[in-house]
């Protein structure tokens, strides 16, 4: 168990407290002997997407039905702040697909939508982005270029997303754009039906190494009118979303602050000098 010097463990539930220990004990057995070498050569770990599914680390809050873990929020920030201790990046996948991708389909799509695409994501059979940002508007996201116009049966989409984890990888795309109303919807975009689209990559990063960063890149590029979201109705339904996301980076900043002072506290109880561990000094 980690350190806890303030005994909030007592509060959790025994189901919560197994999520954290079995999600500890796997970034111990899988992640920490592969991530140094990994962050070196800026690749993912192999199988990575695989060992999440099979940790259920995709669609922890998402309702069993629906191929999730019906889980509570508390054991999904428990899972987010043990794998943040293993490495960044495998907490951004687990986080994308969950808090982002997953969340919008379960909270603005048809029922379709959520019986065919969540259970494939929850399976890791599809791996998710989410296209919000721009090159030119990361934290204005209002201001938004991308768009959309409706013909027949086809939304044609224009326009960027810039910073996008799974960006290369990914097999849909949640992406927010502006209708001919300028309003601001979101569909799914899937990359084995879209046309004339593109994704690249960002090189030579200094953080979020082992994942994928990029961006996706539309000319008019046709999508299905049955993948627009039907719930979704303004910037403040991805802002929604961005809330489950940013709900998961806290619970990971907590892990990644406990895994550098643990990492501190160790060293200095095995460095010795002038005959006495370095802890033992002021």
């Amino acid at each position: 168990m980690a350190t806890d010097y303030y005994n909030t463990a007592s509060h959790y539930t025994a189901e919560q407290k197994l999520i954290q220990e079995s999600t500890a004990a796997w970034v111990k057995r899988f992640v920490k002997p592969k991530i140094q070498m990994c962050f070196q050569e800026s690749k993912p770990i192999p199988n990575i997407v695989e060992e999440l599914t099979n940790i259920g680390a995709f669609g922890l809050i998402i309702p069993e039905e629906y191929g999730g873990m019906g889980g509570d929020y508390i054991s999904f920030g428990l899972m987010m702040q043990e794998l943040e201790r293993g490495d960044t990046s495998v907490r951004v996948m687990s986080s994308i697909q969950t808090s982002l991708v997953m969340y919008a389909i379960l909270t603005f799509g048809s029922e379709n939508q959520k019986t065919y695409y969540l259970p494939k994501l929850a399976a890791g059979e599809y791996l998710g982005a989410f296209g919000l940002t721009e090159p030119n508007f990361g934290s204005n996201t209002a201001g938004m270029h991308c768009h959309f116009k409706e013909e027949g049966d086809t939304l044609v989409l224009n326009g960027s997303k810039m910073w996008i984890g799974n960006s290369t990888t990914c097999d849909i795309a949640i992406v927010w754009a502006k209708d001919e109303a300028d309003n601001v919807r979101v569909s799914i975009v899937d990359t084995k039906e879209i046309t004339i689209y593109n994704s690249s990559l960002i090189e030579d990063k200094w953080s979020f190494r082992t994942s994928k960063t990029g961006e996706l890149i539309f000319a008019a590029s046709e999508v299905p009118k049955s993948r627009l979201l039907p719930k979704s109705r303004s910037i403040k339904d991805a802002y929604a979303c961005l809330n489950i996301g940013r709900y998961a980076v806290a619970w990971g900043s907590i892990g990644i602050a406990m895994e550098c002072y643990e990492t501190a506290l160790l060293y200095s109880q095995e460095r010795i000098q002038f005959g006495a561990p370095i802890a033992s000094k002021q």
